[in-house]
Parts: C-alpha cells; sequence; structure tokens
C-alpha cells in the first residue's frame, strides 16, 4: 500500500557546486514538490541549491517553510525572503524541528552539514527511533562514495544490513519522484 507523504526535508548545499547539473536538479526537485503538493521543509537559506529548491517550489505554487539558526543567518546564508522562515537557537534544535515537521527526506549534493543532517536521521533508524524514508537525488552520481562506504560498514560488520535502512536512490528528479509517490510505508 503506498504512503502519501505530504511534507518533505530536504537537505542539500548552500553552495551551486561545480557541477551545472546540480543546480538543475535542484530547480525541477522543487518543481516536482510543488506539483504533486508536497510541502518543502529546508533550512531556510536563499542561496545555493537549498535557495534554488525553495525558489523553485515557490514560482510552481508550492509550500514552503525555512528553518533556520540566528549563527547561519547572522554569518552565512541570508534567510529565504519569499517564505516564512523559523529561525531556532541552535543547529539540534534545527534538526529536531525539521524532522518533526517531515514524514522524510530528500538528499541533493552538499557539504559538511547535508551529510550531518542525513546521517542523523540513519543513526536515529539504526537504533529505532525513525522510519521515515530518506531519498538520495544522487545527481553526477553525487552519493556513490557513500553508497560504497555504507556497503563497506555491513560487509566490515558494523551495521546488520543496507537493507534495514530505509533509503531509496534516483539518478534523476523523475525517477526520484517515482519512488516518492510509489512510497510504501
Amino acid at each position: 500500500m503506498t504512503h502519501k507523504l505530504n511534507s518533505l526535508a530536504v537537505y542539500c548545499g548552500h553552495q551551486f557546486g561545480t557541477n551545472p547539473q546540480f543546480e538543475r536538479d535542484a530547480v525541477r526537485v522543487g518543481e516536482l514538490l510543488a506539483r504533486n503538493k508536497i510541502r518543502m521543509i529546508f533550512g531556510g537559506g536563499n542561496v545555493g541549491l537549498m535557495g534554488a529548491t525553495a525558489t523553485s517550489a515557490l514560482r510552481n505554487g508550492g509550500v514552503v517553510l525555512g528553518v533556520t539558526t540566528h549563527n547561519v543567518v547572522a554569518k552565512q546564508e541570508p534567510a529565504h525572503d519569499e517564505i516564512e522562515v523559523k529561525v531556532v537557537t541552535g543547529v539540534n534544535e534545527r534538526k529536531q524541528r525539521m524532522y518533526n515537521l517531515s514524514d522524510g527526506f530528500i538528499i541533493l549534493p552538499g557539504g559538511i552539514g547535508t551529510l550531518n543532517e542525513f546521517t542523523d536521521i540513519l543513526t536515529m533508524q539504526q537504533i529505532g527511533e525513525s522510519k521515515k524514508p530518506i531519498f538520495f537525488m544522487n545527481t553526477a552520481k553525487f552519493w556513490e562514495s557513500f553508497s560504497q562506504m555504507f556497503l563497506a560498514m555491513q560487509d566490515n560488520g558494523f551495521i546488520e544490513s543496507v537493507d534495514d535502512y530505509h533509503m531509496h536512490v534516483a539518478d534523476t528528479p523523475d525517477e526520484l519522484f517515482k519512488q516518492i509517490m510509489n512510497y510504501e510505508k
């Protein structure tokens, strides 16, 4: 039985990266979120891939909610000025708020923050605190190294099985949304 995902957190870079396909896929993901009436929860910034995804969702009639911290706004990323942005005290509160607001997660290319955000969800899955799905947008094979590392954890006895985690990987935004729309709980 498919399970409608009404709200997805999008974790991604606050920069565009070096491959132009990263931005194109981010824009397409925002468009598909809006077209499928899935609310986007994100880091609240108006820069890089996160800004491109949010702006695309908005331009296509989507609902977008940002969650950021005082430090992020003050030091790096201006908050997106076209949406409601909740400003919280610190990064742990931000992650918890985004988790609570979301039915699952889309992971686009990104840096250390993106890695931190989704590995927290994987840790919650490992200890039985979460079963929310994670959908990786593997643009230009960006997440291949992580996939190999995850298999190495399994092969070396650090995790039982990669199948114990609710992860889905797609190479294109359209393939990603086929998985999202056909998600079975």
